[in-house]
């Protein structure tokens, strides 16, 4: 069996283009280079490098070794960087992004329990339902809904939520409770969107998709401000269960004609690459992960696939 050291040496020259190269890149003589490189090559039966007095060359079977083994090195020392940020105590200033709702509604508690864990963290939050540039401008990590476009970000689902019809108890004893979906077109609803024109809900219950046109009297623009609208009585939303779990629990809000309703809202988050990704960034994620598993945290659908 090879031996790991001698797969890295190998690696270095071929990276610095020469023994000596790589003796200077290591400090270490160049006959112990020399050494153990062949050393390599008789463990594998192979000729990996073409020597001559100025540089070395790669053999065909070496360019080959040489590609598997750097992604393997590669990999290895990933993997040294998580152990040594999970050993490190987390500290520093994490810049974090989220939707409006979802992050007052949801995160803002989730943040505080982690800032009681880790007195050493500080957290600039942004929240906001618009798209932001991470990179751009220097966000550590977002939490993002829906479906996400193709990016060099790294993307990391954190589950799903049924989107369903509530309204608060004081407009249902206003309006009534509507018993069939065609009763939805003779209430008031709460639009999603800019627009109080054309709204029409797309709903799945028993017997499939159904369309249905409803007249909205308020619009908003984000969630949060949906979910509000909802809890003032404006009319039936279509919100996801998640964000309004606690409302529905402890009375706030009901669910109407709850066999109908849109599944597969996603929370994601996302981050630049995990490289060197700092301790206090690895243990926010660490602990997300562990919050939106909880079952004392998950939606009902949730729970439900879980079960």
């Amino acid at each position: 069996m090879a031996d790991l050291n001698h797969i890295a040496l190998f690696a270095k020259v071929v990276e610095a283009g020469s023994f000596s190269g790589a003796a200077r890149a290591l400090a270490m003589p160049k006959a112990t280079i020399s050494r153990k490189v062949a050393q390599l090559e008789e463990a594998l039966g192979a000729r990996l490098l073409q020597r001559t007095t100025r540089r070395v060359t790669l053999t065909a079977l070496g360019r080959a070794y040489y590609e598997d083994a750097a992604r393997g090195l590669a990999s290895i020392e990933r993997a040294k960087e998580r152990i040594a940020a999970s050993q490190a105590e987390p500290a520093g200033t994490l810049r974090i992004t989220a939707p409006v709702g979802f992050g007052a509604r949801k995160l803002m508690r989730w943040i505080g329990e982690f800032l009681q864990a880790h007195e050493k963290v500080r957290i600039v939050l942004k929240l906001t339902d618009d798209p932001i540039d991470l990179i751009g401008n220097g966000i550590d990590l977002a939490f993002r809904t829906g479906k996400l476009p193709d990016s060099s970000l790294i993307t990391r689902r954190l589950g799903t939520s049924r989107l369903a019809l509530v309204a608060s108890p004081g407009y249902l004893g206003r309006r009534g409770c509507p018993q069939r979906i065609e009763d939805l077109k003779t209430h008031d609803c709460v639009a999603f969107g800019p627009s109080l024109d054309n709204e029409v809900w797309r709903l799945k219950g028993p017997r499939g998709w159904r369309e249905v046109p409803v007249h909205a009297r308020i619009a908003v623009d984000g969630s949060y401000a949906e979910v509000q609208a909802a809890l003032a009585g404006l009319g039936i939303a279509l919100l996801p269960l998640a964000l309004i779990r606690h409302d529905i629990e402890t009375g706030r809000l009901e669910q109407v004609l709850a066999e109908y309703g849109v599944d597969g809202g996603s929370m994601n988050i996302v981050y630049p690459s995990n490289r060197h990704m700092s301790a206090a960034l690895r243990a926010f994620l660490d602990f997300i992960v562990v919050k939106t598993s909880s079952p004392s945290e998950q939606t009902p659908a949730q729970a439900a696939n879980s079960a």
